[in-house]
């Protein structure tokens, strides 16, 4: 079991995202207001709060949202997970449908760094069931 710290968004891509603390999560479409939504497989990002504390440890000033993920969980390795794990929070259900991703253009955290964690670390999971997520709420990991 997890526990959502943080619940991030942008109006666009390729910036870092904004931590809202609350969204509203659609069926089919991703989070309301948040430039990764729409009708595909990458509809909501997710990142392990262990695995950016980690990256912290070795110098990274980064805050909520900063590697683009919109929610950020403590207590869960999702890079442990196959696709088709299914999460569910506060009535949520979502289903990870990608296991990291390939970064086309470095960011900001990645020139000052030399890596960033979200292409190996960060997961992606459509929205099977919508409601909303809050920080503080607890995600369960449901079917592997």
């Amino acid at each position: 079991m997890g526990k959502v710290i943080a619940v991030c968004t942008s109006e666009r891509r390729g910036i870092q995202k904004t931590n809202i603390h609350s969204a509203q999560f659609r069926e089919n479409w991703g989070i309301e207001g948040d430039a990764h939504a729409g009708d595909w497989h990458r509809q909501v990002s997710l990142l392990s709060f262990d695995k950016i504390e980690a990256f912290r440890a070795r110098g990274a000033e980064v805050g909520d949202g900063a590697f683009g993920e919109n929610l950020v969980v403590e207590g869960i390795d999702f890079r442990s997970l196959p696709v088709g794990t299914v999460l569910e929070c506060n009535g949520v259900v979502l289903e990870m449908t990608q296991i990291g991703k390939e970064c086309h253009s470095h960011c900001e955290i990645f020139k000052k760094m030399g890596e960033c964690i979200m292409p190996t670390e960060g997961v992606f999971a459509r929205v099977i069931r919508g409601g909303t997520i809050s920080e503080g709420d607890r995600m369960e990991v449901r079917r592997v």
